[in-house]
């Protein structure tokens, strides 16, 4: 039975009923050897122009990278200051060079001891390729004199060198009020409103994650779409237990942007609803003082291109750069390093090309989909490569 048969087979019996197609069709499908779907890696038979970009058009800054990483507890929450580093800057500037790309911002600097280190390690040797962000120090978020020292703390940072302050997801989802045990700490806390406020004091803008894909507070069953990677990491799921929900996650944070609107927030990963583009909008039609940046979210704005491309229009002064890169060690697929990663993202904002990987893998490590370049303007990318950061990092 050839495939027109087979067609017109399966067709027959759906509308007819005729007896027999099940035996056929079971006997069709023995001809093909049981897969499993990790190991499934199909290869699109579409023919079409498939554009090569080896470097940006123009001078790159990242705003999303990982060069450290400080020592965490079972419950998920940075302790103290004992940093490890992922690369030496030497390899990092090889592969820097080699795409065009003229800055990394390290968002994940550390605290204390270890911010100083980082700074001297990567900033300091090396002025205007690497900037450093600090941290909060959350192992000290229960103690009465918090909000007070905190607001310190960030001036110290300042003092040391450090450009703005990482919020990891820590805040929402890991921080409870006993550090680890306990109830969860809301993002719009007043203790941290000290904090905030010395951000914007000194000019260092606060780069804050406050929640995953919307998909990872929805039941790992058939209808979630990124069951396969959720099956394979479920400690990643926020669905249940004392979780907030997704929704309630960005309203947190967004109250936060109305108290304190001359703080300067970047709102990590395409705002945190990549998949949600109109409240995204809505959120910077609202919120002056709100960026985006695209790390790790090509994968959802390139699956809605033309979506996408308006959002881009409308929004060229406020969406930076960013990839969630970590040169070694890397926790999840989409987290590396190396000119394959740079220079999709260069594809995808630079291009019109159809249908290609997000990420440099076998299999796409967030969505079994392929994206579509955006073909932007070139006034467009030199702001979203490198305008837009250098106004915000005052370089």
């Amino acid at each position: 039975m050839n495939r027109r048969e087979w067609l017109a087979a399966v067709a027959a019996t759906t509308v007819a009923g005729v007896p027999g197609g099940a035996e056929r069709d079971a006997q069709t499908a023995r001809t093909a050897a049981p897969l499993d779907l990790k190991d499934f890696q199909p290869r699109s038979m579409l023919h079409v122009p498939e554009t090569q970009v080896m470097r940006a058009r123009f001078p790159v800054i990242d705003v999303h990278t990982h060069l450290g990483f400080s020592a965490k507890s079972a419950g998920g929450v940075a302790q103290g200051e004992d940093m490890r580093y992922a690369a030496p800057p030497e390899e990092l500037l090889a592969v820097m060079d080699a795409v065009n790309l003229r800055t990394m911002v390290n968002l994940t600097g550390g605290v204390g001891a270890g911010l100083q280190e980082s700074i001297t390690r990567y900033q300091t040797p090396h002025a205007g390729r690497f900037l450093t962000f600090a941290e909060p120090r959350w192992s000290q978020a229960n103690r009465p004199a918090y909000a007070r020292d905190q607001a310190l703390e960030i001036e110290r940072a300042h003092a040391l060198g450090a450009r703005g302050v990482k919020v990891l997801k820590t805040l929402g989802l890991y921080l409870r009020e006993q550090i680890t045990s306990g109830p969860l700490v809301a993002i719009d806390d007043a203790r941290f409103d000290p904090m905030w406020e010395a951000c914007a004091a000194r000019a260092m803008p606060v780069a804050i994650h406050i929640a995953d894909p919307e998909a990872f507070f929805l039941p790992i069953d058939r209808f979630n779409e990124r069951f396969e990677e959720l099956n394979n990491h479920p400690n990643w799921s926020f669905y249940g237990r004392d979780f907030p929900s997704f929704r309630s996650l960005i309203d947190a944070r967004n109250r936060v942007l109305a108290r304190h609107p001359k703080t300067t927030f970047i709102t990590l990963h395409v705002g945190n609803n990549a998949e949600n583009l109109a409240d995204v909008g809505a959120c910077l039609d609202t919120y002056p003082n709100m960026y985006v940046e695209t790390a790790a979210r090509i994968g959802e704005l390139g699956r809605q291109p033309r979506v996408a491309r308006r959002f881009f229009d409308r929004y060229q002064d406020r969406i930076l750069f960013g990839t969630d890169a970590v040169p070694h060690g890397t926790e999840t697929p989409q987290q590396i390093f190396g000119e394959a990663l740079y220079r999709i993202y260069f594809r995808f904002l630079e291009t019109e090309d159809d249908y290609f990987d997000y990420a440099p893998a076998p299999v796409p490590p967030q969505g079994r989909w392929r994206i579509y370049g955006l073909g932007l303007p070139e006034a467009i990318l030199r702001k979203v490569y490198h305008e837009n950061a250098a106004r915000l990092l005052g370089l």
